[in-house]
Formats: structure tokens, C-alpha cells, sequence
């Protein structure tokens, strides 16, 4: 490594810190909904990449604010990201027993628990705009952000999508459709909310997006293709699920060779949409670090 990734990764590590001690204190213990909430926090707490999360204060710092003012708004993404995996998981949808190296909620605490668990992260994650240290109307437009980014015009609509493209073959256009919404979405709005509190201007917002679909549409691709490469052990959850839910992938689509050179293009992209922010580096390096990275 450089010294300048060396730093980036330094930088990440640091902002790891952040986001995990916020989430390990997001929650005043209630005693009479102890196992309700000792389920949110086995998912909530399980660990992961926090690519979200990590967007969010990222993103603020490139536009300018204050990283610790943007904790509520990026643990509010990781919430939302939490309880749509946990939903994911349940057997009326991937049916997947395996998440980040452990059982899934489901098959810990049972089918109704994980379904309520994920409900609460979802409302508790508007709780958590509601308390960031900043105006009335960037929480507003915070709000706004994540909703849309979550509901059925975002992720939630990306996931019927995705259960309506069972066993038959999906074209290109609508597989892209599908992606950009289940997991496009949330991510270009965990970048959007970074931006928000920092009190970006629209044409920020704009840029920061762009950038952030971008990388969502690599991120899926390279997930598509580590599901066909690598093992379970290895990313800590099942691999060949989708070929056994019979659910179309970039690989299906564009073979193994295609989806590297789209991971490429996408990357360069989401890059040169920030060129105009005086330093995009963490950005960039964080863009090549996800398209290279083998879990």
C-alpha cells in the first residue's frame, strides 16, 4: 500500500469507530421489549462493511460540514440497510440461514421477532434524523431523502422486482431497473444525506449522487460476481443463492468478463461526477477499493 492509502484506510477505520459506538448507544434499553430489542441489535451489530454510513460522513466532510453532526443521519442509513437484510433473509423472500458469518435473525429468534425487529430499525431510523445537532430544515430534507430512498419508489420497489424476476430471465434494461433501486438507492441516498448536512447546494447534491449510483450499480455488479467466484467462508454468507432462486444477475447477463469491464466504466464515472469538489481523493479511493475488493 501507499501512504496515501494508507491514510484513506487510516480515515476509514476511524469513521468505523464513530458509527460503531453510536449504534452500540442508539438505544435506551426498554425492559419490556427486551427480546424485540436484542434482536435489532444482533443484526444492527453484527459488523459489515458500513459502506453507508461511512458515505454519509464522507461525503459531509467533502462538502464541508461537520462529521460528528452527520452520526445520526449515517446510522440512520445503516438501520435502514439492517432491516431490509433481516427482511431479505426471511424465507418468504432469499430464505437464507447465513449473514456476516453467523446465523440470520431469523433463524435466531424466529420468523415473527426478525419481521418486528426490522420494522423497528426502519422507524427507528427516523428517529435518528429527528435527533442530529442541525436545522430544522436539513432534517426536513433529510427525511424526504431516506423515505423516498427506502420506500416503493427505492429500495423496497427493487426488492418486489426482485421477487417478481423469479424463474424467468430478466433483460439487461430491467435487471438495471431492479439494482438501481434495491440496492442503488439507499446507497446514493446514504452519499445524498452527507451532503445534506453539510448544507450542500442542489448542484452538490446532484454530483453526489450521480457519483453514489454509480458506485451502487459497481457495488451490485461486483457482488454478482463474487457470488459465482468466491466461497461462503469467504464473504460470511451463502453463495449461489440466486442461481438456486433462479433470479437473473449481471453475470447471467453479461458473463464474468462483461460485468469487469462495467464495474470499470461505472467506477470512472462515479469518479469523474465529483471532479469539481476540490478533494474527492477519500471518494476516489473508496470507488476502486469497492470495485477491486473480494467480499
Amino acid at each position: 500500500m501507499t501512504d496515501m492509502e494508507n491514510s484513506f484506510t487510516d480515515r476509514m477505520t476511524q469513521d468505523l469507530v464513530l458509527i460503531e459506538e453510536y449504534l452500540k448507544n442508539a438505544f435506551v434499553a426498554e425492559p419490556r421489549c427486551a427480546d424485540l430489542q436484542e434482536a435489532m441489535e444482533y443484526s444492527l451489530l453484527a459488523g459489515g462493511k458500513r459502506i453507508r454510513p461511512i458515505l454519509t460522513l464522507e461525503t459531509c466532510r467533502l462538502c464541508g460540514g461537520n462529521v460528528q453532526a452527520a452520526l445520526p443521519f449515517a446510522c440512520a442509513a445503516e438501520m435502514v440497510h439492517t432491516y431490509s437484510l433481516i427482511h431479505d433473509d426471511l424465507p418468504a423472500m432469499d430464505d437464507d440461514e447465513l449473514r456476516r458469518g453467523r446465523p440470520t435473525n431469523h433463524v435466531v429468534y424466529g420468523e415473527a421477532t426478525a419481521i418486528l425487529a426490522g420494522d423497528a430499525l426502519l422507524t427507528a431510523a427516523f428517529d435518528q434524523l429527528t435527533r442530529a445537532d442541525l436545522p430544522a430544515g436539513r432534517i426536513v430534507e433529510a427525511v424526504k431523502c431516506l423515505s423516498h430512498a427506502a420506500g416503493s419508489a427505492g429500495m423496497v420497489g427493487g426488492q418486489a422486482l426482485d421477487m417478481a424476476g423469479e424463474g424467468r430471465g430478466l433483460e439487461r434494461e430491467e435487471l438495471e431497473l431492479l439494482q438501481s433501486l434495491k440496492t442503488g438507492a439507499l446507497i446514493s441516498a446514504a452519499a445524498e444525506l452527507g451532503c445534506i448536512a453539510a448544507g450542500g447546494t442542489e448542484e452538490q447534491r446532484a454530483q453526489v449522487r450521480t457519483y453514489a449510483q454509480a458506485l451502487g450499480r459497481a457495488f451490485q455488479i461486483r457482488d454478482d460476481m463474487l457470488d459465482v467466484t468466491s466461497s461462503q467462508e469467504e464473504l460470511g454468507k451463502p453463495v449461489g443463492s440466486d442461481r438456486i432462486n433462479e433470479k437473473s444477475t449481471f453475470v447471467t447477463s453479461l458473463g464474468l468478463d462483461g460485468c469487469a469491464v462495467q464495474v470499470e466504466l461505472l467506477t470512472r464515472q462515479g469518479i469523474d461526477a465529483l471532479s469539481s469538489f476540490d478533494n474527492p481523493s477519500f471518494h476516489t479511493w473508496l470507488a476502486r477499493w469497492l470495485a477491486g475488493r473480494n467480499r
